[in-house]
């Protein structure tokens, strides 16, 4: 697809970043987006490459990206949107975010960068929305049936917006103060500004769904008033419990887990109102981050500019390869180091870290003891003689999460629960309770935005037969 030669006659252009010194004043946005050109010329480089692995393996909505990246290219750019929004309800946000695994399996990336699919993806979406081409669509027909939606993250967001789609009357009910869960209060606005947000959330109310927040449901509405209004039941809350570090001294005043620290920050940057007595604030700390992922990479960028002393980001795994490792050979995802925006902004960053205990003086964190490890088949391992401290007057806790977490609606409806603590669900993503359904990282576990995006799909289509049946 795109131009047969573009392949060899384009190399891979990246949008360019503000300076360093621009991003740490500000939350906005930290790239500049491509021109049209330069993204038509980035489409070009689309190979005809016959098995499109991108589209088959690498994409989790399954985007038909050589034929959009045809399209752009030949400045087609309306059509390329339709293509892209068959499969993709969200581009807005895979586009910024998405770690694009459709390009890790490129097969250009072989022996060459692979192609900007991402970029590609978020150009068409905003000419979508200039172009005024992203008006309301209303589905063709009103169905009597009526469905709840709890949770308003993205698996909550694409569970709506396909429902309505199919003339179901929708309605979302999240218990925060504003829409759209991570998207909106774990994601920092230098990766996702929330404008953004809004931006969807009004073209959503347009198309007739409808958002009721600041309702946990379970405590404002029972099980019962939900089971005696609605057809059916899709919970989508999310993993709300996240993986602690469980060592001497955890109690002390200053470690915080990483999404409350991301989220007050957001909150500020809304206007929102944060208790002083539990403000969480990097300014002029000596701040370490435990987590070597994404989450940890966003606290980095968030206590750089917050103003922070010191800031230090241990991961316990080994240092991944400057290159894609042998171990994980195209197309799979490959095991590489990966240096976010945030790393290039500053902090020190260590593998191969644990951290063995905390210490402290009148209560509050001070210090840290760690160890660096090895790793063999066992898994890790201390080096003895290894042992140092570092200063620590803030500790973020970045190691992912480890289910739903304590719900009151799953207790109430006594929902059966999987060996890893998510909740359970047949293949028609029905948990144990006849018309109720599960969508998202609270029954898959964490994971990306895109999966919690297709799952939510998936989801409702599931619904949506369910209803037709009864």
């Amino acid at each position: 697809m795109g131009k047969d030669t573009g392949f060899m006659e384009y190399k891979r252009k990246n949008s360019d970043y503000r300076t360093k010194e621009q991003r740490l004043k500000d939350y906005n946005a930290v790239a500049i987006p491509l021109e049209d050109n330069d993204i038509e010329e980035q489409a070009a480089r689309c190979m005809n490459c016959g098995i499109p692995f991108c589209h088959g393996m690498g994409c989790p909505l399954a985007n038909v990206i050589p034929e959009f990246n045809d399209l752009v290219y030949n400045n087609r750019w309306h059509d390329a949107l339709n293509v892209l929004l068959q499969t993709n309800p969200f581009p807005e946000f895979t586009g910024r975010i998405c770690p694009a695994p459709c390009e890790a399996s490129c097969v250009l990336g072989i022996n060459e960068e692979p192609v900007n699919i991402k970029e590609i993806e978020l150009a068409i979406i905003e000419k979508g929305f200039e172009e005024g081409w992203m008006s309301p669509v209303l589905p063709a027909k009103r169905l009597k049936e009526r469905v709840a939606v709890v949770g308003s993250g993205p698996a909550g967001l694409a569970t709506a917006y396909i429902l309505n789609r199919y003339g179901y009357d929708v309605i979302v009910f999240e218990h925060s103060k504003q829409l759209c869960g991570l998207l909106r209060y774990g994601i920092p606005n230098f990766k996702l500004e929330k404008w953004v947000v809004d931006r969807r959330i009004k073209l959503m109310e347009a198309e007739g769904i409808r958002f009721e927040t600041g309702v946990e449901v379970g405590r404002d509405l029972s099980r019962r008033y939900l089971q005696d209004r609605f057809n059916a039941i899709v919970l989508t809350g999310g993993a709300q419990e996240p993986r602690d570090l469980k060592v001497p001294g955890r109690e002390l005043d200053g470690i915080h887990f990483a999404m409350s620290f991301l989220s007050q920050q957001n909150m500020r940057l809304s206007g929102e109102a944060i208790n002083p007595e539990d403000e969480i604030i990097a300014t002029g700390k000596n701040v370490v981050v435990i987590g070597g992922g994404d989450t940890g990479s966003d606290c980095v960028g968030t206590s750089l500019r917050q103003g922070a002393k010191e800031v230090y980001q241990f991961e316990i795994m080994p240092e991944p390869p400057a290159e894609r490792s042998e171990s994980t050979p195209w197309p799979m995802w490959p095991l590489m180091r990966r240096d976010s925006s945030s790393h290039q902004e500053g902090g020190d960053r260590r593998w191969s870290i644990t951290t063995e205990s905390f210490s402290g003086d009148g209560g509050c964190v001070k210090e840290l003891k760690c160890a660096k490890v090895e790793w063999g088949g066992a898994g890790p391992k201390k080096i003895e003689g290894s042992e140092f401290t570092v200063k620590a007057d803030l500790v973020l806790l970045a190691m992912g999460f480890t289910g739903p977490g304590r719900n009151r609606l799953v207790a109430e409806m006594a929902l059966e629960l999987n060996q890893r603590g998510n909740i359970k669900c047949d293949e028609n993503h029905m948990t144990s309770r006849d018309g109720v359904f599960v969508a998202g990282d609270m029954t898959a576990g964490a994971s990306l935005v895109v999966r919690a995006i297709e799952d939510g799909k998936q989801t409702a289509m599931s619904v949506a037969k369910y209803l037709a049946n009864q």
